[in-house]
């Protein structure tokens, strides 16, 4: 009762091919891979992007408030509602 049968899963592509047809599932199998690649190439460029900027940019350090600060900004994470 667990799991479905293998006749279940037949019946399941048989509904979705007759839906989609196979062009369309063609088509959407080679988007999904595109897509993946896609991302992998990113993930390796932005590694190697991070790593070559952290190495040649210094570290600044976050301060409470900037030197040019206008008087006229409102803090939002300060205001509390009432």
């Amino acid at each position: 009762m667990g799991s479905f049968s293998i006749w279940h899963w037949l019946i399941v592509l048989l509904v979705v091919v007759m839906i989609f047809g196979t062009k369309k599932l063609r088509n959407m199998g080679s988007d999904l891979g595109g897509a993946v690649k896609g991302f992998k190439d990113g993930m390796k460029d932005g590694s190697a992007n991070d790593a070559s900027t952290a190495s040649s940019a210094p570290a600044q350090q976050v301060t409470g408030q900037p030197a040019n600060s206008d008087k006229s900004t409102i803090d939002v994470e300060a205001r509390q509602k009432s």
